[in-house]
């Protein structure tokens, strides 16, 4: 029976109506839950648009535990993961037994509010820890007993009696990160790398990336194609600042869904569509003469799969 009253922030994994598990995602999912069963964390590596929170969460469900969830931050530190002080608890007793004598006492206690990590420690709950990498390190040393000796450390000024909590059995640690992000992003240290098992996930096969885009979008299973192959061709060329990424075509798809556009060459708008949402996700540049080569060659995609009656 779970016990989760005493739990603040937690979240109760549901499976996802729209959520494609193919035999990609099925390999992924089992290896994880194997790794998962034999004891360790588990860190999906990758860049954006892989799928890495969406396959923290999916791997989550099949747990049937409740989630606490923490992003990665610069400014996250070891008492946000674990709790802090919070405000005074004061107490106030008043004695008039006597009708002239007024006895009055008072207490003013610090009041101590457990954090996520020290929450999903206690009662066994799975802990999905974001993009862990945009955390300072020493902010993430808290968890190394964690992981290693399923002892978590606790501050002095915490109210209870042991400075130390064991971990719940059924206690499950999930990592994410982006290993091509340059902004806000730390190298983690060995020891934490070295306390879980990291999961590479690379780009979706073609297949996954039609049933993944035509589910999110409702678009027909013969567009959805269209577009999904004018995408890999684009990611195939090597030219690409950011390799577009399963995201740009469900932001076409979705797009042209609710403007009711067809998936036509001869489409003015569906080429624009197509090139504000290619050209955004593979570069950052905002030169004009530098993003031309990679337009022209998105245009001559759209014709090559998208041409009228094709």
């Amino acid at each position: 029976m779970m016990v989760i009253k005493e739990a603040s922030n937690f979240h109760i994994p549901t499976a996802q109506s729209d959520f494609i598990e193919s035999d990609y995602i099925k390999g992924i999912t089992n290896r994880a839950l194997a790794y998962i069963k034999a004891g360790f964390a588990v860190h999906l590596r990758g860049c954006s648009g892989t799928g890495k929170t969406s396959l923290a969460m999916h791997i989550s469900e099949k747990l049937g535990r409740p989630v606490m969830l923490i992003h990665g931050d610069d400014e996250l530190s070891t008492s946000d993961l674990i709790g802090g002080r919070c405000g005074f608890r004061v107490r106030k007793v008043m004695d008039n037994f006597i009708q002239s004598v007024l006895k009055t006492e008072e207490d003013m206690l610090q009041r101590w509010i457990d954090s996520r990590l020290t929450v999903a420690c206690k009662y066994g709950y799975t802990l999905i820890y974001d993009e862990f990498t945009r955390s300072r390190p020493e902010a993430n040393n808290i968890l190394l007993p964690v992981l290693q000796e399923q002892i978590l450390d606790l501050p002095i000024i915490r109210s209870e009696k042991e400075h130390y909590m064991k971990v719940h059995p059924q206690f499950t640690a999930i990592f994410t990160s982006n290993p091509e992000e340059y902004a806000g992003v730390y190298r983690s240290q060995d020891a934490l790398r070295d306390r879980m098992i990291t999961i590479d996930l690379d780009y979706f096969d073609k297949d996954t990336e039609v049933l993944i885009t035509q589910s999110k979008s409702g678009l027909s299973l013969d567009d959805t194609k269209r577009i999904v192959n004018i995408v890999r061709d684009l990611r195939a060329t090597g030219k690409c600042e950011f390799a577009p990424t399963v995201r740009g075509c469900i932001m076409i798809a979705k797009s042209i869904n609710v403007l009711g556009i067809p998936v036509d060459a001869q489409n003015d708008m569906f080429c624009q569509i197509c090139t504000e949402v290619l050209g955004s996700e593979i570069t950052r540049s905002c030169n004009v003469d530098s993003q031309r080569p990679l337009k022209d060659h998105i245009y001559t995609l759209i014709q090559t799969y998208c041409r009228k009656g094709e």
